[in-house]
């Protein structure tokens, strides 16, 4: 994914990382994809379980943080997977850096901010049901957002093609895609 153009990038000029890759529930694209595609570059990976970043963070075993992005609102507002807002404010609290890597199509100048993208809700079985087997009781609800929103003011950039942008973001993306 785009969000692992920079480790990658750096590990093919001889740069050496150490990444801890969240399993991103409930469909474990970060297990799935991720940790696959930086083991396959000869990234030096880790894979943790979601709710296992805030002691990573704590342990001081991370010094900064990249996530993908699905859309950007013109304010630096942005949604992507589950759980990254999450990751954002554990970064925040603990003094990490905060980035997030997409390519400029991403960027949506119409948008305002964050309160205007759209979450899609996916199937409930995604979170009852674990490898074809029902985990949940019977009948229970289930709240299954797909992405989450994170504010730019837990952002310390927005890494593009065309550089890195930092803030104010909404006067910094206006100048650049509006």
């Amino acid at each position: 994914g785009t969000a692992l153009g920079p480790l990658l990038l750096g590990t093919e000029r001889g740069m050496r990382f150490r990444v801890f890759a969240d399993e991103t529930r409930p469909l474990l694209q970060g297990a799935r994809l991720s940790a696959f595609e930086m083991q396959t570059a000869g990234v030096d990976t880790t894979l943790i379980c979601d709710n296992m970043a805030s002691i990573t963070m704590k342990r001081g075993k991370i010094n900064i943080v990249f996530v993908g992005c699905d859309r950007v609102a013109s304010n630096g507002d942005f949604a992507n997977k589950i759980g990254t807002y999450g990751v954002a404010v554990l970064a925040a609290y603990h003094g990490i850096p905060f980035y997030t890597v997409l390519p400029s199509s991403t960027i949506d100048m119409s948008i305002p901010d964050g309160k205007h993208i759209v979450i899609e809700e996916r199937d409930p079985a995604e979170v009852t049901h674990f490898a074809g087997v029902q985990t949940a009781p019977e009948g229970i609800r289930v709240c299954n957002p797909a992405f989450d929103v994170t504010p730019h003011k837990l952002l310390t950039g927005i890494v593009t093609e065309k550089g890195v942008i930092h803030p104010p973001f909404g006067e910094r993306l206006l100048e650049l895609f509006g």
